[in-house]
């Protein structure tokens, strides 16, 4: 099913989750639009401030978010070059090992 919106067509929404919580995004969006819709931090400085986006084209490094692969691995990426899909899980901050890992 297709939505229009003033004049643009739009496919459907997808869900994916960020941080936990579910959030629907249209197909073609990359992880960096779906991060901002939820919040505008990626991460904090060493200071405890929050960091945006700065360059949106996969040079900077600031919009590097973590993404569950299909083995359970977490895989650090650029959100600005990854489109979204389907059942994604992503994180803003590294996730913590598990407790059988840290053994």
């Amino acid at each position: 099913m297709k939505r229009i919106e003033a004049g643009v067509t739009r496919p459907a929404p997808i869900a994916i989750t960020i941080d936990g919580a579910a959030v629907q995004v249209h197909p073609g969006e990359t992880l960096a639009v779906a991060v901002l819709a939820v919040s505008r931090r990626f991460r904090d400085d060493r200071a405890g401030q929050a960091r945006g986006m700065f360059c949106n084209m996969g040079t900077c490094s600031e919009c590097t978010v973590w993404v569950a692969r299909d083995d359970g691995a977490w895989r650090r990426l650029r959100a600005c070059l990854i489109p979204v899909e389907p059942g994604m899980q992503v994180r803003t901050r590294p996730p913590q090992p598990a407790p059988e890992a840290m053994t």
